[in-house]
Order: C-alpha cells, then structure tokens, then sequence
C-alpha cells in the first residue's frame, strides 16, 4: 500500500505518530489554550471542524505526519465523542489468573470471548507508519464511512498484531491495526465502505497481557517481547508467533499506557 497524501512520514523507526488516541484526549480547555500560538486567528475565526483541524495539524507537524482535509469530521467527531453522546467501550474480558514478584504484576492471563473487530493491514516501511497509515483509514470507517452511516464510538484499547522473525529482533512489515466493535454492533457489525477494512470474526482466546509504559515504535516492541518471554515460564511451547500491542492511552503522553499480548496457542 502506498500513504500517499494520507498519511505522510519520516525519519527511522523512532519517528512519532498521531493515532485515534491522540484525539480522543483533546480537551476544550487545550483547544482554547493552542489559540494563544501564532495560530490564533485561524482557531479563533474557523468553525469548530477547521479548529480542530487546525490543531491537530499542528500537533502533527510534530509527529511528522501530515493531516488531510478529509479528516476534519473524524477529528470532530473521536475529539467530542459525537458531542458526548457516546463513551470509550472496553473490550471486555476475564482475568483467569496472574502473576506478582515484589508486589509487581509481571503478567495476566485472559479470557477473551469470540467477537468482531474492524482490521486493515498494511505493509509500510517502519510500524509507526504502517499504525498512522491504518489508524486514518479507521477512523473514516468509525465516522459514518460505514453501511450504517453513523458514528460507531471509540473502544479501547485499540490494537495491531505484528510478528517477528524466528529470532525476535525484527518486526515483519505487515501490521494489522484493529477496532473492537462496540457492543450494540457486534451483532450485525456495519460494513466498511473502504474495501481495505474487513470485518474479522476473532476466535475466542487466551492472552498472556504484560503492560508497559511509553512509547511504542519498532525497539520498544521489541524489547517488551523479550522481557515477557523472560517472566513467562516455557512460553515457546505455549504461544504463537503473533504478537499484539494494545494501545489505551494518549501516546504523545510520557507515562503512555500499553500493553504486550502474547496468544496462547489453541
């Protein structure tokens, strides 16, 4: 796939990135406040969308990522939660046990029940673009670009499953970034306009969970699969070679909460 004029970056698997997140935690108050910068008249005289849009372009610059017009309704829309209408849904499970060391919580293991999820996987050059690249292409289908033609709700934590070479030291290219649909429509889930989103029924499963704060780029996965192949005991007999990195908070926030999925196998 190619980011073209959607999502634009550069610089090396450090790089930052703008996600459904960073949206979801802009407040009016930091809205108001970004009018003071040189930018002021624009946030001052546009409407609520080109604002939004304004900032969120200005947040981006520093990510290295561009933000097309065409995301001006999605930015409105995750921003305000179509104006408080809707709140962040947790993909539900069940804890089935964990385990402590020094009062630390070194890993959980899930249940997970079957449910539908709203995937696109794309194949960029560094993981922070391939998740910019698909997060833009969710959040159209979230905002009405959906055969229901309404806004969905956001569900946390959003997700991409990646996978390493035999060694662990290097992510495949392939990234699949992952919406949990919200409850009311995991029934009869609406259908994405764009034909590169597929809606997936997800298998019951197991998961071994380890969080971890901070960024996540290419080292930081990297070195979070390791470190939880090291409190678990034996996993190589027990999981699969796909990973998962769940997202719940904002990631240009310094204590970033994340999570490390391994998959039991079946």
């Amino acid at each position: 796939m190619n980011v073209g004029g959607e999502c634009r970056m550069s610089g090396g698997g450090g790089g930052g990135l703008i996600s459904l997140d960073d949206l979801q935690s802009l407040s009016d108050e930091q809205l108001s406040d970004s009018a003071e910068n040189e930018h002021e008249d624009e946030y001052e005289h546009g409407d609520g969308d080109d604002r939004l849009l304004h900032y969120w372009r200005d947040v981006a610059r520093g990510h290295q990522v561009d933000v097309p017009e065409d995301m001006a309704q999605p930015i409105q829309q995750i921003t305000t939660n179509n104006d408080g209408t809707h709140t962040r849904e947790r993909v539900p499970y069940t804890l089935i046990t964990h385990k402590e060391k020094c009062g630390e919580v070194l890993w959980e293991k899930r249940h997970y029940e079957k449910s539908n999820w709203a995937c696109i996987t794309v194949y960029e050059d560094t993981y922070e673009q391939s998740i910019c690249y698909g997060f833009m292409r969710i959040m159209k289908y979230i905002c009405h670009q959906n055969s229901a033609e309404s806004y969905l709700g956001m569900t946390i934590p959003i997700v991409t499953v990646i996978h390493t070479d035999e060694r662990r030291t290097t992510l495949s290219r392939a990234v699949t970034v992952a919406y949990y649909l919200p409850t009311q429509h995991q029934s009869d889930p609406p259908q994405p306009y764009d034909t590169d989103i597929s809606i997936e029924q997800w298998p019951a499963m197991i998961v071994y969970s380890r969080a971890f704060t901070g960024a996540t780029n290419e080292l930081s996965i990297i070195r979070e699969i390791s470190s939880m192949f090291e409190v678990l005991d034996s996993p190589g007999d027990r999981v699969n070679d796909s990973f998962i990195v769940a997202g719940y908070t904002n990631p240009a926030a310094a204590d970033r909460q994340n999570e490390i999925w391994f998959l039991e196998r079946p």
